[in-house]
């Protein structure tokens, strides 16, 4: 096989050595030759490639590393462009987080009203680097894990006419899980899964291809890691839910809990982040520091190589991925992107058919998909009226009254990477 060039950008990262390792333990399979470090923030960037040198070198490994100066030499020449950006870092993420709370609405990263800011933020940035995809190597394959990575997607694949693998790890939990609790490997353990990013579901499960039994079953959710999801209501829906479902089943619990905490999880991050690069920058350390794994997000590296391996070599996988749903779940748009199984190879990444989704979570999944949809186009458009609309749809907002002047102080809270709203 030809030798493969990839680029990364968010470079800058902490994660990025988690990418770096998954290629070089791969490098049989997957033969690529360089890769291409990108960041807006220099510092961050030559820390971490001055890593990633030393981890390959310690390695026995024959990777390239080289750095590009701006976005066309990032996405130029490639063939696959891993992106892992955070528009407004961490510091912009505490105030999603703790804006909310004072109106007694959920300030969290992804869901609710945070989540839609961090869209905000974010999809202008990723339009920009899908038209640079466009215009430069259009036959180049985005391969996204920046959050919101379901509205990203269908920002990315609604405006701009680039390749995009909307990628999450949470569709490899209940596998991770059953490995756990029933003493099997992941490859003997299958689901119907069905829902957006941090919105989704997984049932019908089996195990070394019979139907796991119900005392099985009820011990891998014993055994799994669900935040604050009641063990109870789970048992009750006979359904493994994203750990993201805590904040829609149990609201006023975790409001009540975040508004005890002294401190956000953005801040928690950032104190935690100059411990992680203070590791990294340490010319004595060529593995991943211990201090990532308190970071969490884990995974990530794991299916973004299996979706480039994939579509690279023509071997066919099924993989969790968020596309556009071209009537898999029959009561969304078409162009609404949800996360379900896809086939993945050289043809691109196919959605497959979901059968009927239970009717305990059709409602939510419609409820979270009206919000994302008018969400994008508030993102892309600057409308105040459409983000107000959202936060309407939302199931843990919907209340006119607190949505105007919570919205209203969001906004300008983050004004210097809002271009598009007039503010």
């Amino acid at each position: 096989m030809e030798t493969l060039k990839i680029s990364i950008i968010g470079a800058g990262s902490g994660y990025t050595s988690e990418i770096i390792e998954e290629i070089v333990n791969q490098h049989e399979q997957l033969p690529i030759a360089e890769i291409k470090l990108y960041d807006i923030n220099s510092e961050r960037l030559e820390i971490i490639a001055n890593f990633c040198k030393r981890y390959i070198k310690a390695h026995n490994s024959s990777i390239t590393i080289t750095i590009a100066k701006n976005l066309q030499q990032a996405v130029e020449d490639v063939s696959f462009i891993d992106v892992q950006i955070r528009v407004g870092g961490n510091q912009q993420r505490t105030l999603d987080e703790k804006i909310p709370l004072k109106y007694g609405m959920l300030g969290q990263e992804t869901t609710g009203v945070g989540g839609m800011m961090k869209a905000f933020r974010t999809i202008p940035v990723m339009l920009e680097i899908a038209r640079a995809v466009e215009k430069y190597n259009p036959d180049a394959w985005i391969v996204n894990y920046t959050n919101p990575t379901g509205l990203v997607a269908e920002a990315v694949t609604k405006y701009s006419k680039a390749k995009i693998a909307g990628l999450c790890s949470g569709g490899l939990f209940p596998k991770w899980w059953s490995k756990k609790a029933l003493d099997v490997i992941e490859a003997d353990v299958d689901y119907n899964y069905v829902g957006l990013n941090h919105m989704n579901f997984a049932y019908n499960l089996t195990v070394k291809g019979r139907p796991m039994t119900d005392e099985e079953f009820d011990k891998v959710l014993e055994n799994s890691n669900h935040g604050d999801v009641s063990v109870e209501l789970m048992k009750k829906l006979r359904l493994i839910p994203s750990p993201y479902l805590q904040y829609f089943f149990h609201r006023s619990k975790k409001i009540k809990m975040l508004q005890e905490k002294t401190t956000t999880r953005g801040e928690d991050i950032l104190e935690l982040e100059s411990e992680i690069y203070s590791a990294y920058a340490d010319e004595s350390i060529n593995e991943k520091p211990e201090a990532l794994k308190k970071r969490g997000g884990g995974g990530y590296s794991e299916v973004a190589i299996n979706v480039i391996k994939a579509i690279y070599s023509n071997q066919p996988y099924k993989i969790i991925v968020n596309v556009p749903n071209n009537g898999s779940i029959s009561f969304l748009p078409k162009d609404a992107v949800v996360e379900l199984p896809c086939l993945v190879n050289s043809y691109g990444i196919t959605p497959l058919t979901v059968g009927t989704v239970p009717k305990q979570i059709w409602g939510l999944i419609a409820a979270v998909k009206n919000y994302e949809q008018l969400a994008v186009e508030a993102a892309v458009t600057g409308s105040v009226d459409l983000a107000e609309m959202a936060l309407l749809a939302h199931p843990l907002v919907g209340d006119y009254e607190i949505i105007k002047p919570m919205l209203k102080e969001m906004l300008e809270a983050n004004k210097q990477y809002l271009p598009q709203f007039k503010l």
